[in-house]
C-alpha cells in the first residue's frame, strides 16, 4: 500500500500544472452553450437561459431538424460550443459538425470503421450518450472503447486509444468526462462479467494516468485501508476484494457506463457501479464489494475518498450507475455540499459529498417493495443497508424459483436517463419507471465474451397504479419527498432540462416533447416529434435567440424489440414483452428537432 501512496503522489505532483477544468468551466459558464452533455460538471442540467418561459413556452414552434442518417436508440444530446453543434449517433457512431451561422450546414463528418461484431456484445440496445469537449477538441468513446480526440475545428483524429477488448464483451455506451488534464472514461459489459475500472487518459496524449477497478485488491481499487470511509469507517484492507468468494471477484461486473460529476472545490470525481456478475445471486455469495456504489475518487490520482454501497449482494439487477447530482443546499440551518442520486433499485439517496454522510434515503416509487427502507441509525450493525423483504428476495427464494411482483424491475425506478435540478425551486424533475417484474435466477458459467446473466425476467406495469409504466417527478431531497407527480403511458427514457424560465423539458417514448411548470407540473406545451425519445433536452442561444433541441429515436433498453426487430417477450431480459404496446405508437427514427418562440 505504500507503494500505491508513493505512486499516486508523484502522479498528483506531476499534473499540478495548468488544468483544462478551468477553461471549460469558462465554456460553462457562458449559458449560450451546451458544453457537457450533463450541462456542467454538477450534472443538474439547468439553463440560466430564460427567453423560453413559462409564460411564452406554448407558442413554441419547430425551428429546423436534421436527420442523423442512423436508427436504433439515441440517447444524450448535442453540445453546443460557440457557432458550432455537434452531433453524434449510436453505433457507428459518427460525429457531425454543423455550422448554426450558417443553416447547419455540415463542417465536418467523423465517421468511424468499427467491427460490427460489437453489436452482439453490446447490452441493450447499440446507444451512445454523446460526446465532449475541452481545449478546442471533441472526445468520443465509440462502442468498441477505442477513445478519440477530434480537432473540434477540422474534425482530424489528433489521438486514439483502445480502452477495453470487445471480445471479452467490453464496450461502451457512455461519454466521457473532461477534468483537469484528463478524460475519465467507464466501461460497459457487466452481462459479460466485465469487471468494471473507471480509468483516466491524458488529454493531450492518451497515455493512460490510472485505472481504478470496482473491485479487487487495494491496487486495483485505488483504496487506502486506512483513509478511504464507508459511511465513515476505514473500509479496511482489501475490501474489494474480502465480501467475494474466492476468485469471483475477477469477473465481477460492477460496470461504469454512467455517468460523471466533479466537484472542482474538493477536486472529485463522482460515479456509480453497476450490478454484480452473475445476475444469479447464488453463485457469489457475499456484499459482492463494491459493486452497487457511490465513489468519490480524486481527479489527479484515482484514490477513493469515500464509497457507498446501496445495494449489497443485489440480487436484482439494481444498477447503480445512475447520475450523481452536486448542490449546495441548507440542512438545519447548515449550508451543506450534497450529492443527490437516484438509484435504479426506487430509493433517492442524499449524501454530504465532502463526508459520504449518508443524510437521506427514501423511496421516490411508492411502489418500490424489495425493501421496507434504509436503516439509518448510525450506531446499528446494520446502518446504511436496505431490510430486504423474504418474499421478493430472489436469494433466499433461491435459484430456479421465480420470485413474481418485484418492483422495481430490474430496469429501475429509474434507469440512466438523467434527472435536473433547479437552484430555483430547490427541486429535482426525474424521469421514472414505473415497472415491475418476475425474475427466475440460474446456475450459468463463465466464458469469455459470451453472455453472463443467469436470470429469467418478464416486465410489466406497477399493479393498483395509473395503470402506465412511467412517471415525471419532482423531488425533494431534503425531507425525500415527492412534491408532484406526472403519470405517463410508457416510462420516462428522456433527460429532463430545467431552466430559468420556470419550466422543465422532458421527452416521451412515444415521442413528445414536453414543457412543465417547474412549481406545479402543469403542463404547458407538447409536440409530437418523429421517434420516441430516448435523448435528453438541451437548450443553448445564438443570436440572441434561445433554442431547445432533444434528439428523437427510439430505442434503449426500455424500446429494445423495435430498435433491434425483437418478439419474444423474455428478450431484451425482459424488455420486449413489458413494452410490447410501444410499436403502436411510433418507429424507428433518428432525427435532432430544434424549438424556438415565433419571431
Amino acid at each position: 500500500m505504500k507503494r500505491l501512496l508513493a505512486i499516486t503522489t508523484a502522479m498528483a505532483l506531476c499534473t499540478s500544472g495548468a488544468m483544462a477544468s478551468d477553461s471549460v468551466q469558462a465554456e460553462i459558464d457562458n449559458p449560450d452553450q451546451w458544453v457537457l452533455q450533463t450541462g456542467d460538471y454538477a450534472n443538474q442540467r439547468y439553463s440560466k437561459l430564460d427567453q423560453i418561459n413559462k409564460d411564452n413556452v406554448g407558442d413554441l414552434q419547430v425551428a429546423w431538424t436534421f436527420s442523423t442518417g442512423v436508427l436504433r436508440g439515441h440517447e444524450g444530446s448535442p453540445i453546443v460550443i460557440g457557432d458550432t453543434m455537434y452531433l453524434h449517433t449510436p453505433f457507428p457512431n459518427i460525429v457531425y459538425a454543423l455550422d448554426l451561422a450558417n443553416d447547419g450546414k455540415i463542417k465536418w463528418k467523423y465517421e468511424p470503421k468499427q467491427d460490427p461484431d460489437v453489436i452482439p456484445v453490446m447490452c441493450c440496445d447499440t446507444v451512445n450518450r454523446g460526446v465532449a469537449y475541452a481545449d478546442g477538441k471533441i472526445f468520443l468513446h465509440q462502442a468498441d472503447t477505442t477513445i478519440v480526440a477530434l480537432d473540434a475545428d477540422s474534425g482530424e483524429v489528433i489521438w486514439s486509444v483502445a480502452n477495453g477488448d470487445p471480445s471479452k464483451g467490453e464496450t461502451n455506451t457512455a461519454t466521457v468526462l473532461p477534468v483537469n488534464d484528463k478524460i475519465i472514461v467507464g466501461i460497459s459489459g457487466g452481462e459479460f462479467g466485465v469487471r468494471g475500472s473507471v480509468t483516466a487518459y491524458d488529454m493531450n496524449t492518451g497515455e493512460q494516468v490510472w485505472r481504478a477497478y470496482s473491485m479487487g485488491p487495494d491496487s486495483d481499487t485505488l483504496m487506502d485501508p486506512e483513509n478511504t470511509t464507508h459511511l465513515g469507517q476505514p473500509v479496511g484492507a482489501d475490501s474489494g476484494t474480502a465480501t467475494w468468494e474466492g476468485d469471483q471477484w475477477m469477473i465481477g461486473g460492477g460496470t461504469t457506463w454512467g455517468w460523471y460529476s466533479y466537484d472542482p472545490e474538493l477536486n472529485l470525481v463522482y460515479y456509480g457501479t453497476g450490478n454484480p456478475s452473475t445476475w444469479n445471486p447464488a453463485q457469489r455469495p457475499g456484499d459482492n464489494r463494491w459493486s452497487m456504489t457511490i465513489m468519490a475518487r480524486d481527479a489527479d490520482t484515482g484514490m477513493a475518498k469515500w464509497v457507498y454501497q446501496m445495494t449489497p449482494h443485489d440480487e436484482w439487477d439494481y444498477d447503480g450507475i445512475n447520475e450523481m447530482i452536486l448542490t449546495e443546499q441548507e440542512i438545519d440551518g447548515e449550508e451543506r455540499k450534497l450529492l443527490t442520486h437516484f438509484d435504479r433499485n426506487g430509493l433517492g439517496y442524499t449524501l454530504d459529498r465532502v463526508s459520504g454522510e449518508l443524510l437521506v434515503a427514501e423511496k421516490y416509487d411508492p411502489a418500490v417493495n424489495w425493501t421496507t427502507g434504509v436503516d439509518m441509525d448510525p450506531a446499528s450493525d446494520t446502518y446504511g443497508r436496505p431490510a430486504v423483504v423474504a418474499q421478493y428476495s430472489t436469494e433466499q427464494n433461491g435459484e430456479d424459483v421465480n420470485s413474481t411482483g418485484i418492483c422495481p424491475a430490474a430496469l429501475g425506478s429509474k434507469d440512466q436517463q438523467p434527472a435536473a435540478y433547479s437552484p430555483e425551486t430547490e427541486l429535482f424533475y426525474v424521469p421514472t419507471n414505473h415497472v415491475c417484474m418476475d425474475y427466475e435466477p440460474f446456475r450459468v458459467s463463465y466464458t469469455a465474451g459470451q453472455p453472463y446473466v443467469g436470470a429469467t425476467l418478464a416486465m410489466y406495469p406497477a399493479p393498483d397504479s395509473h395503470g402506465g409504466m412511467g412517471n415525471f417527478i419532482a423531488w425533494d431531497n431534503i425531507n425525500g419527498e415527492i412534491k408532484w407527480s406526472i403519470p405517463e403511458q410508457f416510462s420516462v427514457w428522456s433527460g429532463a432540462l430545467a431552466t430559468a424560465g420556470d419550466i422543465v423539458f422532458y421527452g416521451t417514448l412515444e415521442g413528445y416533447l414536453k414543457a412543465v411548470s417547474a412549481e406545479t407540473g402543469e403542463e404547458l406545451y407538447r409536440f409530437k416529434t418523429p421517434s420516441g425519445i430516448i435523448g435528453n433536452v438541451m437548450t443553448y442561444s445564438q443570436n440572441g435567440k434561445q433554442y431547445v433541441g432533444i434528439l428523437s429515436g427510439v430505442g434503449g433498453w426500455a424500446g429494445i424489440g423495435l430498435a433491434a426487430g425483437l418478439t419474444n417477450p423474455n428478450d431484451g431480459l425482459g424488455a420486449v414483452g413489458g413494452y410490447a404496446a410501444l410499436s403502436d405508437y411510433t418507429a424507428l427514427g433518428g432525427q435532432l428537432t430544434v424549438f424556438t418562440l415565433p419571431d
